[in-house]
């Protein structure tokens, strides 16, 4: 039975910060996205996780995109690719310049891809260095789904669902329920199916996140969610729990967003909102 998130359940899943820590000891997130045309998304993905508490985010972009993302913000930490899409050689490439011991990554945002063996490549080798992984976008096709690690997660939304499973989800809450957990099951994997209320399952357990915010069909929210999805699984390794605090937490921004700006809002908007809506979770350990 599909339990609803509140408050309460979702400081239970995000990780307070130890008073002693070091720089890195509070997450190491990989981002991976972006092309010629999409090259905000990998952006916005990477100030959501570090606007959630990341220490420090690895953005990996085209290089025809590099310069500008570099030019966004002093706090980013850009990688260049070697090609204008994903291929097998920027694959290979961007594995042998990665740092060592990341804890999440993200993939998808914005990416093109050009080669899906690329794709595969990273899914394969993050996966083997431990590294908790969540894909989005064009990272969500259906020749992945024999290769992925249990503890994975998927962010798509209906159409993105489609691609990957070859079934649309209704808008009928029960029935968009009862699809994620039987996928999500056969895959050994975590759902998250976007809406105007997300779907988070894992097979075993369900939550619900009504979120009811028209304001948040705008481009760029759902790479700010897969920023917060990052953030939370550098810090909690539980997919569902990490998936799910990543939608509460996304929607509390959506709606702080959308108090002060109406129907008006931009994804940075989000952005910008993500460390009131993280506020009532900070936990210090001492």
């Amino acid at each position: 039975m599909a339990q609803k998130l509140t408050p309460i359940l979702v400081k239970k899943f995000i990780s307070g910060r130890r008073v002693d820590s070091r720089k890195g000891q509070n997450g190491k997130v990989l981002v991976v996205g972006g092309s010629y045309m999409y090259h905000g998304a990998p952006i916005l993905a990477s100030l959501a996780a570090l606007r959630a508490g990341t220490d420090l985010v690895y953005t990996a972009v085209p290089k025809i995109n590099a310069s500008a993302t570099r030019a966004i913000s002093p706090n980013l930490i850009v990688i260049p690719m070697v090609d204008a899409k994903l291929t097998r050689g920027s694959a290979n490439k961007l594995l042998g310049q990665v740092q060592s011991g990341l804890d999440s990554a993200t993939i998808g945002m914005g990416l093109a891809v050009a080669d899906e063996e690329g794709l595969k490549a990273l899914i394969r080798e993050l996966s083997a260095q431990d590294v908790r992984l969540s894909l989005d976008a064009s990272a969500l096709i259906s020749s992945i789904l024999p290769i992925l690690p249990q503890n994975i997660v998927l962010t798509p939304h209906a159409g993105e669902f489609q691609r990957l499973f070859g079934v649309l989800p209704s808008n009928k809450i029960k029935e968009r329920v009862t699809l994620v957990e039987k996928y999500a099951r056969e895959h050994s994997v975590t759902i998250l199916l976007k809406g105007p209320i997300d779907v988070i399952s894992d097979g075993k357990n369900t939550y619900l996140n009504p979120k009811n915010l028209p304001s948040m069909t705008v481009g760029g929210t759902g790479d700010v969610l897969s920023g917060l999805v990052a953030a939370m699984l550098s810090k909690n390794r539980n997919s569902l729990e990490s998936a799910s605090a990543a939608s509460f937490v996304n929607g509390i921004a959506g709606k702080l967003a959308q108090k002060n700006h109406g129907f008006h809002i931009v994804a940075t908007d989000l952005v910008d909102n993500i460390p009131s809506a993280m506020k009532p979770f900070d936990k210090v350990i001492r």
